[in-house]
């Protein structure tokens, strides 16, 4: 572990060594810029990790979407028992993670916390998987699967376990150990990759040509497939447990009821956060479900070719998802530093440089991401640039949402999160019946950026944080110009090298506009400033 250095370190040292201001200064920026090369190593680390396990996962959607074995409805219904599983992760897990990062650096609580969390999970998990076992009616009701008892069963199973690896990973977060935590990622990733190629690939296709195959043994032609793409994901979330078995063995019976106390009481607001937040990004599909119009085949067909092109927003997501691992508990590190604001807005401003730069990658040069899911799923394409600039909203959000978890206010996060799902629930209830999945993908646009910008209003007069935020704006706004003129363009010639010689020429202008404004900064970091002449 590096050793922080402090303000009044950086004083003795000025005091006693004759070094003038500048130097002071030059000082505490060099530490500001190693707090943040060691966010981006982790958030590297964190990237790869998720960036490898969540496209070894993806590349199941073109397998899945190209397969004469799924139907679009088929689909359709993975998404809805997808939907339904990240509300149960946020019951079964309540908020403990994060309250695991915020309460690991209190002295008093470093024997205890790792255990005490833990326990509680372990204990809860156990009730709420037994509840559920037994209510299993409600599951099928919310999803309208109940005619695949085997999904609801199987999905109980993956939240179970998916729920006690949650604080070993977290303690390898916590820690600074990303290696472990993208090598156990990869590995269990690439067991559901393959069980889900071994059953829906080899299986079914081995069935169709040899009826009394000794696959039938494990592989069941009149059971809908999805059970066993969920059924591949049990068995990762199985192997994974196993694969931390050296953190788990690490609990002792050590249970400190004053701690637990503090932790409910910080973590539920971020229970309802959690569940706002779920509602907010993946309970369309759902509503879609329910408030489409048509029969049910076509409802799930129409989830099917929405959740699709959901997934065409991989860059921005993986990216979104790794910078959060990293993020958060560097975060509460950097609390107990002096003048922590400058590193968060700091941060805040590379976040969306890099983000700004996907956005021009998927949203320019979509005319070959769409090969990425079948082509009865390409009517949606339209739902991905405004997919992709909610998902820009909502990784600012996150960071924008370090203001109410350092300074314990987590009921704002609370407000925000019900006014973002009210937004939500609102346009798609008035406007899927007409519009289908326009509306949700603009709901979900409204939800996030109304969220963002409540987060920045309110953080700013509670817990200042000096960010650029003009500067940012202004980014923001010259990728989506950049979006329209290349829109325009190809509209007036649909030429596809044409099409694509714009897109490259508009990210190289916007990467070098870049450069140009930054160049100073660039300069200044690690690795990058030794390329910057």
């Amino acid at each position: 572990m590096p050793t922080r250095v402090t303000l009044p370190h950086f004083l003795r040292l000025f005091t006693f060594t004759n070094l003038t201001f500048a130097t002071l200064a030059d000082l505490l920026y060099f530490t500001l810029l190693s707090n943040i090369k060691k966010l981006a190593s982790q958030t590297m680390w964190y990237g790869l990790s998720s960036i490898a396990a969540r496209f070894i996962n993806y590349l199941l959607t073109p397998f899945l979407t190209y397969s004469h074995v799924i139907k679009t409805s088929d689909f359709g219904k993975m998404g809805l028992i997808y939907s339904a599983l990240p509300v149960l992760n946020v019951l079964f897990t309540y908020g403990f993670e994060t309250a695991y990062f915020r309460f690991s650096s209190r002295e008093e609580y470093k024997q205890t916390i790792y255990s005490t969390t833990a326990i509680s999970l372990f204990v809860s998990t156990i009730i709420f998987t037994v509840l559920l076992w037994f209510n299993q009616a409600w599951i099928g009701s919310a999803t309208g699967l109940s005619n695949i008892p085997q999904l609801i069963k199987l999905s109980i199973l993956v939240i179970a376990f998916d729920t006690l690896s949650t604080i070993p990973f977290a303690k390898l977060r916590q820690e600074g150990r990303p290696v472990k935590f993208a090598i156990v990622k990869i590995l269990g990733i690439t067991i559901n990759m393959f069980l889900t190629w071994f059953f829906i690939g080899y299986c079914a296709g081995t069935l169709e040509k040899h009826p009394d195959s000794i696959v039938k043994l494990v592989y069941h032609s009149e059971i809908n497939p999805i059970v066993y793409v969920v059924l591949a994901n049990l068995v990762q979330s199985v192997f994974t447990l196993l694969l931390l078995f050296s953190e788990v063995r690490l609990i002792r019976f050590r249970f400190d009821t004053k701690l637990w106390k503090e932790m409910m009481v910080y973590s539920l607001p971020l229970l309802i956060v959690g569940f706002g937040g779920i509602i907010n990004e993946t309970f369309d599909r759902l509503m879609l479900n329910k408030w489409l119009p048509g029969t049910q085949e076509f409802k799930e067909a129409q989830v099917g070719v929405y959740n699709a092109c959901y997934k065409l927003s991989i860059l921005i997501t993986l990216f979104i998802q790794a910078f959060k691992m990293g993020a958060e508990p560097f975060f509460f590190k950097q609390a107990e530093s002096a003048n922590p604001q400058r590193t968060y807005a700091r941060v805040m401003k590379f976040f969306i440089l890099v983000i700004t730069v996907m956005f021009l990658v998927v949203s320019l040069y979509l005319p070959i991401w769409k090969y990425f899911v079948g082509p009865q799923y390409r009517v949606g394409l339209t739902v991905v640039p405004i997919l992709l600039l909610a998902n820009i909203f909502l990784g600012i959000y996150y960071n924008l949402s370090v203001w109410f978890k350092l300074s314990n206010k987590t009921i704002a996060g609370t407000y925000i999160t019900l006014i973002g799902t009210s937004i939500t629930l609102v346009v798609n209830y008035f406007f899927i019946p007409t519009f289908g999945y326009m509306a949700s993908a603009w709901a979900t646009f409204l939800c996030y950026g109304t969220m963002m910008v409540l987060s920045f209003v309110w953080g700013q007069k509670a817990y200042h944080i000096p960010y650029a935020w003009k500067k940012l704006v202004a980014y923001m706004v010259i990728v989506i110009v950049f979006f329209f003129i290349q829109k325009g363009l190809t509209l007036l010639w649909g030429n596809i090298w044409f099409g694509l010689s714009i897109s490259t020429l508009l990210v190289f202008t916007y990467c070098w506009f870049i450069y140009l404004v930054e160049r100073k900064e660039f300069k200044k970091l690690p690795v990058v400033g030794k390329m910057i002449k």
